[in-house]
């Protein structure tokens, strides 16, 4: 059976794609060639900003600040449906040995976010646990943290609920294409009609849009985590030192990251990524070392040279469009990315311009 639209991929970019299209009155399908919110989206740390955000083209920080501001509601709107508290929690971002400069400050002004500068001192005041700062450090209070995983949960039991049918280990394996426009998908299952496809396939992307003679500049980069289990309140806020992070949850498990490493689409963890990243760690946070690591895992990213997500529709078939390239910001990024797909799909304006983000 034909419907309004089908969405390649149920990673969080997918399904809030999908999940917006069903709000504006269209019949949505989702194909997923694996499990619902199992590949990237589920891997990350949930940090709610990009780790260096002022370091980005503004076109990324547009979709940040949009999606920032509408996390709470969105979190609040799946708890209450479902029953899952994705844990939206406001735990600040520190990025120690970092000086307040003008790049910093005009970047703070242009997107309104507050930004402080503390010193050594005021660092151990924040986070008594934390190694002592060389010099000045920057804080972002208002940053943000979810748990991806139950996000994740929430968002797919919520799509079903509203009647959104997911088909899980249904492999596209090409596009049919009928005079420029775009008809459907053929899948290991068979053949889906559809007037419009959404390719949301993170790191698989590109594989995809062969099919439709365009190669989209992604590759999957592999990204390896550890989790520590601690006491509640060891460590405060996201801490970020040079390339490397942690993030303290609210039941005291902390988080480790992150590897980037170009080795194609293999997801396998390494011993030697996770002794690098426990000694991090314990670089930053000597009291760690008291505790055990009970979760090492990896996901790939779809890496593109400048952050820049693909979102919009292919410039020679109508009808076929990519909602990906997100790299290392996905989870921020994806609210914002799923609006501005559907508002360029309905021909209206959005809350930004759609050129930064075209094929």
């Amino acid at each position: 059976m034909s419907v309004d639209c089908i969405v390649v991929g149920s990673g969080m970019l997918g399904m809030l794609t999908a999940r917006a299209l069903h709000n504006e009155g269209l019949s949505v399908t989702i194909l997923e060639r694996g499990e619902a919110g199992r590949e990237a989206s589920w891997a990350g740390g949930g940090i709610l900003s990009p780790l260096i955000p002022w370091q980005y083209p503004d076109s990324v920080s547009e979709l940040v600040v949009w999606s920032q501001r509408y996390y709470p509601s969105l979190v609040e709107e799946l708890r209450t449906q479902t029953g899952i508290n994705p844990e939206w929690v406001r735990s600040g971002l520190l990025f120690l040995n970092t000086r307040l400069d003008s790049d910093i400050s005009q970047w703070a002004d242009r997107f309104s976010c507050i930004v402080r500068s503390l010193d050594p001192v005021q660092v151990r005041q924040h986070e008594p646990e934390l190694v002592a700062a060389d010099g000045d450090s920057v804080l972002l209070p208002d940053v943000a943290q979810i748990r991806n995983p139950l996000f994740c949960t929430a968002l797919s039991r919520s799509i079903r609920m509203q009647g959104i049918n997911v088909l899980e280990q249904t492999e596209v394996t090409g596009l049919t294409v009928q005079s420029g426009r775009i008809q459907g998908v053929q899948t290991n299952r068979g053949d889906f009609p559809a007037a419009r496809v959404v390719i949301a396939s993170g790191a698989w992307s590109p594989l995809l849009m062969q099919y439709a003679g365009l190669a989209l500049e992604i590759e999957p980069v592999r990204g390896q985590m550890i989790m520590f289990e601690t006491m509640p309140g060891l460590l405060r806020h996201i801490t970020m030192s040079g390339d490397h992070y942690l993030i303290p949850r609210q039941n005291g498990l902390v988080l480790a990251g992150s590897t980037l490493e170009y080795e194609g689409y293999n997801k396998v963890t390494t011993e030697s990524a996770r002794k690098m990243l426990i000694e991090k760690a314990v670089d930053l946070v000597p009291a760690l070392a008291a505790y055990p690591v009970i979760k090492h895992w990896a996901g790939l990213r779809p890496g593109t040279a400048t952050g820049v997500p693909y979102i919009g529709e292919h410039p020679q078939i109508t009808g076929l469009y990519v909602n990906s390239g997100h790299f290392r910001n996905g989870v921020v990024m994806a609210p914002a990315s799923a609006q501005l797909l559907v508002d360029g799909l309905l021909k209206r304006d959005s809350f930004t311009r759609f050129e930064p983000y075209a094929l």
